[in-house]
């Protein structure tokens, strides 16, 4: 796996969205701050249809192929936390939704101290105290979000990388906020697969892979970059509309990552419409895709990566 826009310098240069006075004021996103958000992202390869006690508990089957196979988080996430956040050692974290901590060991390296993780999935709690080694510094509590039993007031930071959407919004939201501390952060981020405005050969090769039983990539890829902006408007309306937050912020960035056929193969295996296929179909059609970036395009396959990510400062 070669990323090709991990580092700042690399990354294509991300457009900027803020809000005020509950208005979009770029990015040709709507103006209504009254519209609630969407169930789950649009955009993402997550299955739709997936119940959210569903979601939660699909991805812990594998956790070290998840960690293996997904692409890491580009530096200019954490160089946002760090220097619009005050991410630095002694703050005071907590993560929503870790899995298997793609993200959570990043937040250790800059410096969490300590980092409360939320992980609704028994698998992967587990997971996490095996591996993370929790001690005075990292907490694992094992439970969803919206029941996990946290001091309220006290959290420098909250974050959640590619797992808000697996949160009741209208719950979720205001314990981010009671849970902050005034002027402390939340921040919320996705590593997206394809790029709606490019539509890259590979994703159109692989379209009619897709059954009905896992139709979110056709989706989206017909429905493009409105789709897109349609969610980004509605994300930043929820958070303005709460009254808790101000300094709202979202960025986008893009940058490409080169897989082999197997990575590619590994990748597809960790998303959430696949991974809830029974064995034998999730087998035969991880077979094609892999056959796809072998036979049609030798063996080596660029995807164009997104990464939009919201940072909100709590009043």
């Amino acid at each position: 796996m070669r990323g090709g826009g991990t580092d700042h310098d690399r990354v294509t240069r991300p457009r900027r969205l803020s809000l005020r006075r509950g208005r979009c004021a770029r990015d040709g996103g709507s103006r209504s701050t009254r519209q609630p958000l969407l169930p789950a992202p649009v955009g993402c390869l997550t299955n739709l249809s997936l119940l959210r006690r569903d979601g939660r508990r699909v991805f812990g089957s594998d956790p070290r192929g998840y960690l293996r196979f997904r692409v890491p988080y580009p530096r200019r996430v954490f160089e946002i936390l760090r220097i619009r956040c005050g991410l630095r050692p002694g703050t005071r974290v907590f993560e929503v939704g870790p899995g298997p901590g793609l993200a959570s060991r990043e937040l250790l390296r800059h410096g969490a101290d300590p980092l409360d993780v939320v992980e609704p999935d028994p698998r992967l709690a587990r997971y996490l105290r095996a591996t993370l080694r929790p001690t005075s510094r990292v907490h694992v509590v094992g439970a969803p979000f919206e029941d996990a039993d946290l001091a309220e007031g006290t959290y420098d930071l909250g974050v959640a990388a590619t797992s808000f959407h697996w949160v009741h919004a209208r719950v979720g939201l205001p314990k981010v906020a009671r849970l902050l501390r005034p002027g402390g952060w939340w921040v919320m981020w996705w590593n997206r697969y394809g790029d709606p405005d490019r539509r890259g050969q590979f994703f159109q090769a692989v379209l009619p892979v897709y059954s009905t039983r896992a139709t979110a990539r056709a989706r989206w890829v017909r429905q493009g970059a409105p789709g897109e902006r349609r969610e980004t408007s509605r994300r930043l309306a929820r958070l303005a509309s709460s009254g808790r937050f101000d300094r709202i912020e979202y960025e986008l960035l893009r940058w490409p990552v080169t897989l082999t056929a197997r990575e590619v193969r590994g990748l597809w295996s960790t998303f959430g419409e696949v991974a809830n296929l029974p064995l034998r179909e999730r087998s035969r059609f991880l077979d094609r895709i892999e056959g796809i970036a072998r036979d049609e395009f030798g063996g080596t396959v660029r995807i164009d990566m997104r990464t939009p990510i919201y940072t909100a400062r709590r009043v």
